[in-house]
């Protein structure tokens, strides 16, 4: 279990290897649900072709959408894209490299299913049997427009009865099959050769701008993910502090009532309320944390790192920071009564 736990951890550390993990999933997910689909072409003339092409185009935007949602750099793409400058000026080629890497991993399973549908030929020959033209097939001669059409619109149902005899049912259905699969097996020749090109042609251009974006790409997303595991120890710590709060503070009206009682069952007298105990083994590396004590300071530091992230100079940052959040809310350092005088 130990061995898992930490394999998952280190899994779940890249979040590059989380999201193309999900994007295979999602690929082989489109697959199942492609094969275990029920296809039944309703054979009408003014429903065909919004049943086939439906069924074309409408799963591959669900699974679009789904493989956005689940992607976290397009949600820090769009917060770095609309961002206040602040201390931190904007890139627009780091935000080109993320949505370029978020649309291509998005993109993966639509692009399965409808290579799916293509290469099986259901859709296309659904969609567009009304659409043939009749010239092409001697079998229409003796038939009369309306039936033509009525006859066309029959094709995808191999099993009605006007059509089931009839070869031109197949001529028509073998047809539209051969120009599906060609247009799938076209589509997949043209994404092999531009995967191709991009892999070959990509080291004969300037690597160091690719490798600036891809380094600050990887900056932001374990940036925010330091700031919300850095938020959720102060929101435990200050809980925690709240609750030693307010036990405190009970003791001691508890014992303004008279109703405290030591271990061996005699009231106390009133004394003054102790010191919530502070935590043991308390880091000075936590003193930075710990000197966020109230709900104002809460407050502004989510809306100062929102509105204006500190500069990507360590030697600049304490010198623009160094007024912190004085001028909101006193800092109380730990240990100290006022450190204790939490408002939540």
């Amino acid at each position: 279990m130990d061995r898992f736990r930490m394999l998952f951890q280190n899994f779940q550390s890249s979040s590059e290897s989380v999201t193309n993990g999900i994007c295979l999933l999602l690929a082989a997910v489109t697959v199942k649900m492609y094969s275990s689909l029920d296809f039944n072409c309703p054979c009408l003339e003014h429903y065909n072709a919004l049943y086939g092409l439906g069924l074309l185009l409408t799963p591959p935007l669900a699974l679009f959408l789904c493989g956005l949602l689940v992607n976290r750099q397009s949600v820090l793409m769009v917060e770095e894209w609309r961002r206040p400058a602040g201390h931190r000026r904007k890139d627009l080629g780091i935000i080109r490299y993320m949505c370029s890497s978020v649309l291509q991993r998005a993109l993966a399973a639509p692009l399965v299913w409808i290579l799916l549908a293509l290469l099986d030929g259901k859709c296309l020959v659904c969609a567009f049997s009304n659409s043939v033209d009749p010239e092409k097939f001697l079998d229409f001669a003796n038939m009369t427009p309306s039936q033509v059409q009525l006859f066309l619109a029959k094709v995808p149902c191999k099993e009605d009865e006007l059509v089931k005899t009839s070869p031109a049912r197949k001529a028509v259905s073998r047809y539209l099959r051969c120009l599906s699969q060609a247009i799938g097996w076209s589509i997949t020749l043209l994404v092999i050769v531009v995967a191709f090109l991009a892999r070959c042609l990509r080291p004969c251009f300037n690597q160091t701008v690719f490798l600036q974006r891809r380094y600050w790409s990887n900056y932001m997303d374990l940036e925010q993910k330091l700031f919300d595991e850095t938020c959720c120890e102060h929101a435990r710590d200050f809980a925690h502090r709240c609750v030693l709060h307010f036990f405190a503070s009970m003791q001691s009206e508890l014992r303004a009532l008279g109703l405290h009682r030591d271990p061996a069952g005699e009231i106390l007298e009133s004394q003054e309320p102790p010191e919530p105990p502070e935590e043991p083994g308390s880091e000075s590396g936590k003193a930075h944390l710990r000197a966020i004590s109230s709900r104002e300071q809460v407050n502004h530091l989510l809306s100062t790192w929102y509105s204006s992230k500190p500069p990507l100079d360590l030697a600049a940052s304490p010198r623009l920071w160094e007024p912190g959040l004085n001028h909101r809310a006193p800092i109380a350092a730990p240990g100290t009564k006022l450190g204790h005088q939490l408002d939540v």
